[in-house]
């Protein structure tokens, strides 16, 4: 009966459930609850592909669990990165971090099975409110101040996505969530909705601007969900949109020359995940059987070695308490474990072969190849060398290696240990076994990523980056590590909108201080004549006279009452 239940309920719905019971569960105790509660949501994928819960309400027919071929390798590496980030937070006994990873984690999961817009709408807004607490988390007036730019563009991005399902609804009678081509205000509002969240260019802001003020905990945890429902949001609505090749493109250049400037370890990363969404996007775009496949195997390794990189880095965070390369180096001597751990991801995001980035990008390119999309090729094979030194050198080098910044600190704890050894190992057996890994794809395919050609190919592009990388080191071209904050395209809602609506706000506000000056001033002028009025000489005891208006209106309601009741 209560497996029935289990494969019945969307995955992920038991997840919402318990992030209330887990602030009430003793630490430790915490942990092995919340896994047994991932356990149990994965269970429910164990229901196949249908519609398994349909309900209708006011009219509408609603489906809250829908599973297919697309939606199952998104649920499987989702459940794997919320247990993973069980593991990393273990240490941790602050219950913020635990209850919102989890809702947070449970929402998105629920929302892949979403068979109509009306229903992922409900879990898109819920992923925005659960994830923004592991930002307010940290305390400080910078994540204060980044959540709620956080929440502003999240919750902005569900509105569109409301305002363009009711106009769909309007013109076809349906709800439903599947392919959609742009043509429409309609359809256009939606997949503006879909790039907010996927981080297209212009709209990325949020991404650098929120993720790298998070916890230690809740960076990794963020760096998992929000922008890979994104890209199944995207696959499942506008896959074959010609538009998102170029979309794609941008994104892949267009952050590498702030990451390799960027002096925050964990802004570094969050502008390599918007490099690595690129390619996604891109893949979705061409939409063939082989892209759309090379776009969830690169989503499904990505959410793992980008973890990876981030648990790395924050456990750097954890020991050293910054993250700022121009204060880092020399931790390998101490801290050799997450060195090596966060090697592996970089080897992973590099695309090294027998790493998972390998088996993954390996499909995104040769969809390209078999479309002749030249220019976007050679695009995203010079993004590729760019991911190889911000993501691949520079987060390992300043962090491990490089100038030794003198810290003398502990390793890693146990459980932060374990999840980057799991990831590890996940990177590595991806990389390593191909075939097993393209099972869970959503087309059958007869690929070999271990060809000579791709794997000659991917080396000379390895190593000639490592050469560049070494030679603009050697010779003192390599941009410094500066003390300094990177604006992106949130310098238009950092800087442009404050000091444009700051003097408009000032305006306003002496306005309203002038309107609410002038009623008060009537007001105590009228309170004064009453006073005078009431203390006016009368025979008998005098009362004050506020305590007489006081007497009046008790007097008034006990009349309009006897009134009532005898009408």
């Amino acid at each position: 009966m209560m497996s029935d239940v289990l494969t019945s309920m969307p995955p992920g719905f038991v997840m919402m459930l318990a992030a209330l019971p887990v602030i009430f569960v003793p630490h430790h105790f915490r942990e092995l609850f919340m896994l047994a509660v991932i356990g149990m949501s994965a269970w429910s994928l164990t229901a196949g592909a249908g519609d398994h819960w349909v309900v209708s309400l006011m009219g509408l027919e609603l489906v809250l669990y829908r599973a297919d071929h697309l939606s199952l390798p998104f649920a499987i590496v989702f459940h794997i990165a919320a247990a993973l980030n069980v593991f990393y937070g273990w240490h941790e006994r602050r219950v913020t971090d635990h209850a919102a990873g989890i809702a947070y984690a449970g929402a998105a999961i629920a929302a892949l099975h979403a068979g109509d817009l009306l229903t992922l709408f409900i879990w898109w807004e819920a992923t925005a409110v659960t994830s923004v607490f592991l930002i307010l988390a940290s305390g400080t007036q910078r994540a204060r101040h980044a959540a709620m730019r956080y929440l502003i563009v999240q919750v902005l991005s569900g509105v569109l996505l409301l305002s363009g399902a009711a106009m769909i609804y309007s013109e076809t009678g349906s709800m439903a969530f599947t392919a959609m081509e742009l043509g429409s205000l309609a359809t256009w509002l939606v997949f503006i909705a879909f790039g907010f969240k996927a981080a297209f260019p212009l709209l990325n802001g949020w991404l650098q601007d929120a993720y790298p003020e998070a916890t230690v905990v809740g960076t990794v945890v963020l760096s998992a969900f929000t922008t890979k429902l994104a890209i199944y949001a995207l696959a499942r609505g506008f896959a074959g949109t010609d538009l998102l090749i170029v979309i794609g493109c941008l994104m892949t250049a267009f952050p590498v020359f702030f990451a390799v400037i960027e002096n925050d370890m964990r802004r570094v990363l969050a502008y390599s995940l918007n490099n690595q969404l690129g390619f996604m996007v891109v893949a979705i775009g061409i939409g063939t059987e082989l892209a759309i496949n090379g776009a969830v195997a690169h989503a499904f390794a990505h959410i793992i070695y980008k973890g990876l990189l981030f648990m790395s880095m924050g456990a750097v965070l954890y020991r050293v308490g910054t993250i700022k390369a121009s204060e880092l180096g020399g931790l390998y001597r101490c801290m050799p474990w997450t060195t090596v751990f966060c090697i592996v991801g970089a080897m992973s995001i590099s695309a090294f072969p027998l790493f998972s980035g390998f088996a993954a990008k390996s499909l995104i390119m040769s969809a390209l190849g078999y479309k002749g999309l030249v220019a976007a090729y050679l695009v995203l094979l010079a993004a590729s060398a760019g991911v190889l030194h911000h993501s691949g050198i520079k987060i390992p080098y300043f962090a491990f290696f490089g100038h030794d910044g003198g810290h003398k600190v502990k390793e890693a704890p146990f459980g932060m240990l374990v999840a980057m050894g799991l990831a590890s190992a996940l990177c590595i057996g991806i990389g390593s076994f191909p075939g097993l890994f393209y099972q869970l794809l959503p087309y059958s395919i007869d690929y070999n990523p271990y060809d000579a050609s791709h794997v000659v190919g991917q080396l000379q592009l390895l190593i000639f980056s490592i050469l560049a990388f070494t030679f603009l080191m050697t010779f003192k071209f390599y941009p410094p590590e500066l003390r300094s904050t990177v604006l992106n395209t949130d310098w238009l809602y950092r800087r442009v909108a404050p000091a444009i609506g700051r003097p408009i706000l000032s305006a306003v506000m002496a306005v309203w201080r002038s309107f609410t000056c002038a009623v008060a001033g009537y007001r105590d002028a009228i309170l004064e004549a009453v006073e005078r009025l009431m203390h006016a000489p009368i025979t008998g005891p005098t009362v004050p006279g506020r305590a007489v208006m006081v007497q009046t209106l008790v007097l008034v309601v006990i009349l309009a009452i006897g009134y009532l009741v005898a009408g």
